[in-house]
């Protein structure tokens, strides 16, 4: 009876646990993604910058 409770509450968790794991993967994707644009947006005023001397 208490291997079974057990086993239900360590399912739980274990759904908690890649839940989350899932969803610390997307916000920090998105964060390398505004990165990534921003970066791109600032060589490319550096680019733009060296044209016009």
């Amino acid at each position: 009876m208490i291997a079974k409770i057990w086993k239900k509450v360590i399912f739980v968790i274990l759904i908690v646990a890649c839940l989350f794991n899932i969803v610390s993967k997307l916000v920090k994707k998105v964060a390398v993604i505004d990165e990534l644009k921003a970066t791109a947006q600032y060589q490319y005023e550096i680019e733009k910058e060296k044209i016009k001397k």
